[in-house]
């Protein structure tokens, strides 16, 4: 894989050092188990740098030894490392329109807790107090002695809450309140531990790259099917964000109106992928040919009946996301879409397959489609993301980290050289310590 060039300011030993533990980190995270050799030519340090990086994360409690392992050849048998799921943890939050849900992940990825709540999205004030309870009653499973890795609080949510209530058939309720509250402040006012708020769709993102097709792929488009429709955008083995955080708004995507009786008729000549491509549609197709679906279970049984309606929105869905991905693929040439879905009852198969068969079809002269594929984390995807977020930004490696535009949040029980933020691979961009010697 060709390495791409860092730009900026240049670094020092310090950041170096910093950015090759995470490399490091994220090395363990996409083979699992590796020895010290192995890890060395991964991350492409020395024998002596790679030594001191693996004394430093071990005393941290972020890896730990499987023990001896003989793998046939010759000399003494190497000692393999892996990630120690306790080494950190996270409390991830999804505050949807139509769902809150609070999990605690630890630091392979697994949640280990979770409470949830199938309700139209309350006042800010009611909602953060709920997820506060929430995180009390998840509070103790984690151990005492381990509080003090706990990384913080990520929350995942849309932007623009109060937006597109009548695409998605909600009422106008309390949502415009979300679009001028600091939510950050409330929960951390609330919680005491630090929060990083982001939009769903790039959390889930986060999720995948982190813990999913992240682990073997550095560029792909991703979309999560939801009561709305989000994405995420990864290149070069980071999340793209953008100007505003909106990086691949795949509900935005203008594409031709719906042809079913029950979808609303748009303004303007297109409408938006929102519109087709979401449970919200999906349920309003429901309503509209007398079938009442009200919690995600429900409207997964309906699907699974293959209920005659059901199918009617299925195929639409499929001929919205078709030329909406086309457009997207050839304007960023990804080569891979990951999609996941809040519902299964074969829903995901079925769209997976459905869709590569559509950008197959419409694959133009000379080029191929991208290869289409199934989330990691299904309706988790949202929460997973979110309890992703505090850890991807202290002991996840990029570019800026060795520049020093980003600064390091630092986090109790972790060394300087391991606290900061988000992520390269190990087989692509990175300066070598050895270009640092005595870092």
């Amino acid at each position: 894989m060709a390495r791409r060039p860092l730009v900026g300011q240049g670094s020092n030993s310090v950041q170096l050092r910093r950015y090759n533990a995470r490399i490091v980190l994220q090395a363990l995270r996409r083979v699992g188990s590796a020895s010290k050799a192995d890890l060395a030519r991964l991350a492409q340090l020395t024998n002596a740098a790679i030594g001191a990086i693996i004394q430093d994360l071990t005393a941290a409690g972020l890896i730990t030894s499987l023990g001896k392992r003989r793998h046939g050849g010759r000399g003494q048998p190497a000692t393999m490392l892996t990630l120690s799921p306790t080494g950190a943890y996270g409390f991830g939050v999804r505050l949807d329109r139509t769902a809150i849900e609070t999990v605690l992940a630890d630091f392979s990825g697994a949640i280990i807790g979770r409470r949830s709540h199938d309700m139209l999205l309350p006042e800010p004030e009611m909602a953060v107090e709920l997820v506060r309870r929430d995180i009390d009653a998840l509070l103790p499973l984690v151990p005492p002695q381990e509080r003090a890795r706990i990384a913080g609080i990520g929350v995942a949510m849309p932007f623009n809450l109060g937006a597109w209530l009548h695409e998605l058939g909600l009422p106008a309720g309390v949502f415009h309140l979300w679009d001028a509250v600091d939510v950050r402040a409330l929960l951390e006012a609330a919680t005491d531990f630090p929060v990083f708020v982001e939009n769903d769709g790039t959390a889930a993102t986060i999720a995948e790259l982190f813990s999913g097709a992240g682990r073997s792929a550095d560029d792909f488009l991703y979309l999560f099917l939801g009561p709305a429709i989000g994405g995420g955008l990864v290149m070069g083995g980071d999340c793209q964000k953008g100007v505003t955080g909106n990086a691949a708004d795949v509900a935005m995507m203008p594409v031709p109106p719906s042809t079913l009786a029950s979808a609303p008729r748009p303004g303007k000549p297109l409408d938006i992928l929102l519109t087709r491509a979401s449970l919200a549609a999906l349920r309003r197709h429901l309503t509209h040919c007398g079938v009442t679906a009200q919690s995600r279970d429900e409207l997964e049984r309906i699907v699974a009946a293959r209920h005659p309606a059901a199918e009617e929105w299925l195929a639409d869905c499929i001929a919205a996301l078709a030329p909406a991905v086309s457009a997207a693929t050839a304007l960023l040439d990804i080569p891979l879409v990951v999609i996941d879905f809040d519902i299964d009852g074969g829903l995901a198969d079925r769209i997976v397959s459905g869709l590569a068969e559509a950008l197959a079809a419409a694959a133009p002269e000379a080029r191929v489609a991208p290869r289409v594929a199934r989330g990691s984390f299904g309706r988790d995807a949202g929460a997973i993301g979110a309890a992703c977020l505090p850890m991807f930004v202290n002991y996840s490696p990029r570019a800026a980290i060795l520049t020093g535009a980003e600064a390091s949040p630092g986090h109790p029980g972790v060394t300087p050289q391991e606290a900061g933020a988000p992520r390269g691979s190990p087989d692509r961009t990175r300066l070598r310590e050895d270009h640092a010697a005595g870092s």
